[in-house]
């Protein structure tokens, strides 16, 4: 499975989340885990432990679910599953297949990755952007 660029990524999930003032971690895939309440000084660790519960897919339960949303600005599509703050950019370049059911499933299998490898490659911490 051919990987995106780590700054391409970056710049996508800034762009998604630009003006939110959301502390965010991103992995090596594309899944990104925007954390709600983010608490003391290693944002790594706290978003590794939420990604290694809920980024593992296991089917036939809620998560080898998930939902596509396509972007409306062209870029690509944010795959979701069971936990509403891990979300997976796919960019509009890395499906052949258009299809809602061909860009989950590819988001899916990155968001298993990122649950089972978890490399965290940035971390965007805006928390002093609210004081």
């Amino acid at each position: 499975m051919a990987g995106v660029d780590t700054e391409t990524l970056i710049d996508a999930w800034r762009r998604l989340l630009a003006g939110s003032g959301k502390t965010w971690v991103l992995f090596e895939h594309g899944t990104c885990v925007v954390l709600e309440r983010p608490a003391g000084q290693d944002l790594a660790a706290q978003a590794t432990g939420i990604l290694r519960e809920f980024g593992p897919v296991r089917v036939g339960g809620p998560a080898g679910d998930f939902r596509v949303l396509e972007l409306h600005n062209g870029e690509g599509w944010l795959v979701t599953g069971h936990h509403p703050d891990v979300v997976t950019f796919v960019p509009l370049d890395d499906s052949a297949d258009p299809s809602h059911l061909a860009v989950g499933i590819l988001g899916r299998s990155r968001r298993d990755r990122d649950g089972t490898e978890l490399h965290v490659v940035h971390v965007e911490d805006d928390r002093a952007a609210e004081a």
